[in-house]
């Protein structure tokens, strides 16, 4: 089903607590002033336990999968209050348009999405609540994490010239489990975490599935998804881990390594050859943008667009009808026009309607979430970028690797400052 699948993709529990038999509502963890309920706690635990499906990972025991699955809540409650405490809000503007965005993407009305949810026993105010939350965390991310980051020119040379100096290198692809130590710790806590990481490393050497145990020990944001850190090169891991997985062979696994954080333990999953990319097809279009509004609605809009569609077939200017109807004040003063794009610089619906066009063919009205378009390809040319590719993905693998130790110190600060009372276990 179209929501099933969307629930598996955004990671948002919102199966409604309306069947019989399900039992009274509890607090199951006490949050500095919030809580986290048990209805809560059981809809994130339907969908991290499909997650975990799909990915054919086995899960551990429900017992221990509810406490990882209670502590991702508690961050989130967490980071929601922080959010509130500095005047991070969603207004329901901007809440209705990401859904109605939600809902294009997925070839449906909002109305009709709002029926599908409904009609597959999902709560539609509980979803609108989920993506608040969610689009909360992500301004707050961006306001304390993301927006902070700063990266260098110098930076981006000497990434370039590393990456020079090991021409033909591979890309790895980690797991990682992190048994964390509190902050400022004592002798004695440091020792009892490391006996913890200690028991893990036993248990991977008596054959225990390191993705299965990432999901049940680790305290790493990446552990329900079993650590997996993704495909990286040499540059863009952890420093932390860099020298010691250049010496690893493929589905070896790394003793305890120790920082201020606590205890790392990682998997090389695999390894591949790195692929190059230099020539790439631009294409130079042109545009014309149209919102739907309060007086305009969709149906209204496409109907307009069509208009100009045969207008334009019947011989008027493309670049004077944009300039005189287009809602893209930066293109329409120059007839829609738009630079020369390159693969994956447009939003998806976009670039693909660009793509199944001939040189100077016009599309049929489309949605994304900007509004209606209708575009015309103007030329097509065959480009050498890897100069540009090469900085842009230096600059973006710096900024990943800047944000994601960012981010782990900012969460771990966040959660050892709070009041945190766990009732999971109260009756």
């Amino acid at each position: 089903m179209l929501i099933q699948r969307l629930l598996l993709i955004t990671g948002l529990a919102v199966f409604a607590n309306t069947q019989a038999g399900v039992p009274l509502d509890r607090i199951v963890a006490v949050v500095n002033d919030d809580v986290v309920m048990l209805s809560e706690l059981e809809n994130q635990l339907r969908t991290v336990k499909a997650q975990i499906a799909q990915a054919r990972t086995q899960a551990p025991p429900d017992n221990i999968l509810e406490r990882q699955v209670l502590e991702r809540l508690i961050i989130n409650k967490l980071q929601l209050q922080f959010a509130a405490n500095t005047g991070i809000q969603v207004d329901d503007e901007t809440l209705n348009n990401t859904i109605a965005n939600i809902a294009a993407e997925n070839g449906v009305s909002l109305a009709q999405f709002r029926d599908i949810l409904e009609s597959d026993g999902y709560s539609y105010e509980m979803f609108r609540e989920n993506i608040r939350n969610e689009i909360t965390i992500a301004r707050l991310k961006q306001r304390q994490i993301d927006n902070r980051i700063t990266i260098t020119e110098r930076e981006i040379n000497n990434y370039i010239e590393n990456q020079e100096s090991q021409q033909g290198q591979d890309e790895y692809r980690l797991s990682h489990i992190l048994i964390a130590l509190p902050e400022a710790p004592t002798v004695a806590e440091t020792e009892q975490v490391r006996a913890k990481a200690e028991k893990v490393i036993q248990e991977l050497e008596a054959g225990t599935d390191f993705q299965t145990l990432a999901i049940e020990v680790s305290n790493s944001q990446q552990a329900l998804n079993g650590g997996d850190l993704g495909w990286r090169k040499a540059e863009e891991i952890p420093s932390l881990f860099t020298g010691l997985v250049r010496t690893m062979a493929k589905g070896e696994v790394s003793n305890i390594i120790e920082s201020p954080s606590g205890f790392h333990i990682i998997e090389l999953t695999d390894i591949r050859g790195e692929q190059r990319e230099n020539i790439v097809t631009q294409t130079k279009a042109r545009h014309i943008l149209i919102k739907p509004n309060q007086l305009m609605t969709d149906a209204d809009v496409r109907e307009r667009l069509d208009q100009l569609r045969l207008r334009i077939l019947a011989g008027e200017d493309f670049g004077d009808l944009a300039r005189a109807h287009s809602e893209d004040t930066m293109s329409a003063v120059d007839g829609g026009e738009l630079n020369w794009a390159n693969p994956g610089d447009l939003v998806p619906k976009f670039e693909q309607e660009m793509e199944n066009l001939d040189d100077g063919k016009i599309s049929y009205p489309f949605r994304t979430r900007f509004g209606w378009h209708i575009i015309q390809v103007m030329e097509r040319r065959q480009h050498d970028n890897s100069e540009d590719l090469q900085r842009t993905r230096a600059r973006e693998a710096i900024r990943a690797r800047k944000i994601e130790e960012a981010q782990q110190n900012w969460l771990r600060t966040l959660r050892d400052e709070a009041y945190v009372e766990y009732r999971l276990d109260e009756n």
